[in-house]
C-alpha cells in the first residue's frame, strides 16, 4: 500500500491559521516501521507555546459564549470531518506511530471519532441542580461553566484516542485549548488537527503547538493564563507536569502495572485470550496493558503452554500488510527498555518460553518478538516497572491471599483484571485490588469511551477521570446562583 508520495512539510496551527516556529526550525518524523522521514514539523518554542495560550486566552468569550447545542455541532462537525478521512487518518497512524493499519489504526480513528460523538450528546444533557434553601425567599441552583483555557499534552502510543479523550470533553465544556503532542506521534497529530480546523471552531479555540516537551509542553503547563492541564503519558512526566502546573486544575492518567490475574477454575481459553489482547495489543505499549501475569501454581504449565500456542499466531510484520497483527516499538527508548527488562529478568533466573529478543529482518530495529516469561518473581523489574512492550511475565501464585498481596505491591494503581469462574471470589477481589478499574473475565485492556477511567488514589497513575459526561464535570467549574425572590 502506497501511503505518502513524498514527505510533507507540516505546520502549527494557531489563532486559526497554520504556522511555522518563530525560529524556523523544524524536526523530522520518522516512522518507526520504515526508518523513512514522513514529515517536516516546526519545531515549537516557548514564546510559540506562549502565542498560543495568548491566543487561546483571547477566544475565551467566544468559546464560551457558544450554548450547549452549538458546541455539540461543532464537536458532531469534527467527527464528520474524520469519518471523511477515516482512511488517511488510519494510514498516517500506522506510519507514524507504527500499529497495524488493518488490525488496530482504523479501530483507533474510530473510537477517536466516538469520544467526539460522547461529548457532543453529553453536552446536551449536563444537567445541574436546583437545591432547596433555609430561606422560602431564596431560589438556589448551579451550572457548569468553563473554566478557561485548557493545556493538553498527550502521549505516542495512542496519539489519536488519547487525545480526542481531553480534548473533545474540553472543547464541550466551552473551553479553549492549546494541545502539546508527543513528538514521536505530531504529524498524525497535525492531521487530526486539520479535522478541527475543518469544523470552523472560534479563532484561537484550538491550538497545536509541535516541538520538544520539555519546551513547549512545559511552558504550557506553567503558564499563568492556563486555568486547567489534561495530561496523559508516563508517571515521571506526568510529576514534572504537575509540579509546572501547581494551583491549576490538574487531571492526570499516568503509568500502569496491570495485574492479570488467573485462578485455576478460569476458562482457560478466554483466560489466553485476554492476556494475547492485555500484553500485546499496540505492541504492549499501553497504560491498561497486563504487565504482570499472576497464574495459580496448579494451573501455570496448562496455562503457559496454550498462552506460546496462541502467541504463535501472532504476525509481527509490516504495519501495511492485512495479515500483521503487530507493529514495531515507536521509539528506541521503549526498545531498549525491553531489552534491560528482559536482560534482568533472565540474570534472576526467569526463561524466555518464547522471544526475548528484537527481531531480524524488518527495515528498523524497533521490531520486537512477542515475548513470554515464565519463572518470574515481584522483585524482578519487569515486575516492579512499565515494561511497556509486548510480554508477558508470567508470577506464580499460591492462593487468593497472595494473589492480592502480589497484585497489590505495586506503585501503579491503574487496571487489572481477574479470570475465575467463582463469582464471590471475582466480586471480593475486584473490590479489594488497588486499581481504579478492575475488569472480570476481560483483557486488561477491554475500556469503552464512556466509562469513568483513571487511576487510585495513593498510587502513581494519575488523578482524575476521563469518560463521558465525568470529564466535562471535571473540566467546567460548578457555579452557584442564589435569588432573592420576593413578593410583589
Amino acid at each position: 500500500m502506497k501511503v505518502v508520495e513524498k514527505t510533507q512539510t507540516l505546520k502549527m496551527f494557531v489563532g486559526g491559521r497554520w504556522v511555522d516556529s518563530e525560529r524556523g526550525e523544524t524536526f523530522e518524523a520518522v516512522s518507526p516501521a520504515t526508518g523513512d522521514v514522513i514529515a517536516t514539523l516546526p519545531k515549537g518554542t516557548r514564546a510559540d507555546a506562549a502565542r498560543a495560550v495568548e491566543s487561546a486566552h483571547q477566544a475565551r468569550a467566544a468559546m464560551a459564549g457558544l450554548g450547549a447545542y452549538e458546541r455539540a455541532a461543532l464537536l458532531h462537525r469534527v467527527a464528520d470531518a474524520m469519518e471523511r478521512r477515516r482512511e488517511e487518518l488510519a494510514r498516517w497512524l500506522s506510519l507514524d506511530q507504527g500499529k497495524p493499519y488493518k488490525a488496530e489504526a482504523v479501530g483507533e480513528v474510530g473510537e477517536a471519532i466516538e469520544y467526539f460523538r460522547i461529548a457532543a450528546e453529553d453536552i446536551k444533557r449536563l444537567e445541574t441542580n436546583v437545591i432547596p434553601s433555609m430561606s422560602k425567599n431564596k431560589l438556589v441552583f448551579t451550572l457548569r461553566v468553563p473554566r478557561g483555557v485548557y493545556g493538553v499534552i498527550t502521549p505516542w502510543n495512542w496519539p489519536l484516542t488519547m487525545a480526542t479523550e481531553v480534548i473533545a470533553p474540553a472543547l464541550a465544556g466551552g473551553n479553549t485549548v492549546v494541545w502539546a503532542p508527543a513528538s514521536s506521534t505530531s504529524a498524525i497529530s497535525v492531521k487530526l488537527m486539520e479535522c478541527l480546523a475543518e469544523a470552523d471552531l472560534p479563532s484561537g479555540a484550538i491550538n497545536l503547538v509541535t516541538g520538544p516537551g520539555s519546551v513547549v509542553g512545559d511552558e504550557i503547563a506553567g503558564h499563568p493564563l492556563i486555568a486547567g492541564v489534561g495530561f496523559v503519558g508516563s508517571t515521571e512526566t506526568g510529576r514534572s507536569v504537575a509540579r509546572r502546573a501547581a494551583g491549576k486544575h490538574i487531571m492526570l492518567e499516568l503509568g500502569g502495572n496491570g495485574p492479570i490475574v488467573i485462578f485455576d477454575d478460569a476458562d482457560i481459553g478466554r483466560a489466553v485470550e485476554g492476556v494475547i489482547v492485555g500484553c500485546f495489543l499496540c505492541a504492549g505499549q499501553s497504560c491498561t496493558a497486563g504487565e504482570r501475569i499472576l497464574v495459580q501454581r496448579g494451573f501455570q504449565d496448562a496455562f503457559i503452554d496454550r498462552l506460546a500456542e496462541a502467541v504463535s499466531k501472532i504476525r509481527l510484520g509490516d504495519p501495511f500488510d492485512d495479515a500483521t497483527t503487530m507493529g514495531p516499538l515507536n521509539n528506541e527508548g521503549v526498545a531498549l527498555k525491553m531489552d534491560e527488562h528482559i536482560a534482568d529478568a533472565l540474570a534472576g533466573g526467569a526463561t524466555a518460553v518464547t522471544g526475548g529478543h528484537r527481531a531480524t529482518s524488518f527495515p528498523t530495529r524497533l521490531y520486537y518478538e512477542a515475548t513470554v516469561l515464565r519463572g518470574v518473581s515481584p522483585q524482578m523489574r519487569v515486575s516492579k516497572e512499565e515494561t511497556f512492550g509486548p510480554i508477558a511475565p508470567v508470577i506464580p501464585f499460591r492462593d487468593e491471599a497472595e494473589a492480592l498481596a502480589i497484585a497489590n505491591d505495586s506503585p501503579y494503581g491503574l487496571l487489572g483484571s481477574v479470570y475465575t469462574r467463582d463469582i464471590d471470589r471475582a466480586l471480593r477481589f475486584a473490590q479489594q485490588l488497588e486499581t481504579g478499574w478492575v475488569n472480570v473475565n476481560e483483557s486488561s485492556n477491554y475500556w469503552e469511551a464512556h466509562i469513568p477511567f483513571g487511576g487510585r488514589a495513593g498510587k502513581d497513575s494519575g488523578i482524575g477521570r476521563v469518560g463521558g459526561h465525568r470529564a466535562i464535570e471535571q473540566m467546567t467549574d460548578l457555579k452557584t446562583i442564589i435569588v432573592d425572590v420576593r413578593e410583589s
